[in-house]
């Protein structure tokens, strides 16, 4: 297989490991310095950093049981792109999620999501007033 075929396959199991709750796997493939890059507003946005982060991201995100179906991957280089419909109870939408991997494992995550859809299923942050 080619080095796009590889990061292809290696996104595609992320996917089916998260969608059967097998956290591990998830974990497994990806750097220990891996940056995961949340847009918006809601209570889950933000950038995180390593794996420690990134866990406690997902398991914010998979509080609320989302379904996410894998719909196709793209891939150029190192970037690969996951086209992707979610679903939490009634809310629906689609995401753009981008993957950086490099030697094996995924080193960069940026999703592409509608952020007030998130902001309605996670809540929006709360800001001090200045």
């Amino acid at each position: 297989m080619s080095e796009q075929q590889d990061n292809m396959e290696l996104v595609r199991k992320g996917y089916e490991a998260f969608s059967s709750g097998d956290i591990e796997t998830v974990m497994a493939l990806f750097d220990d310095d891996v940056e995961w890059v949340q847009p918006g507003n809601s209570t889950i946005s933000g950038t995180y950093h390593g794996k420690g982060e990134v866990a406690q991201y997902l398991a914010n995100l998979g509080a609320k049981s989302p379904t996410v179906t894998l719909s196709r991957l793209l891939a150029d280089g190192d970037t690969v792109v996951a086209l992707t419909d979610v679903a939490v109870g009634e809310e629906k939408g689609s995401n753009a999620d981008v993957f950086t991997i490099r030697n094996g494992k995924t080193t960069r995550v940026e999703i592409h999501t509608d952020t007030a859809l998130m902001e309605r299923i996670y809540g929006t942050k709360q800001h001090a007033a200045h």
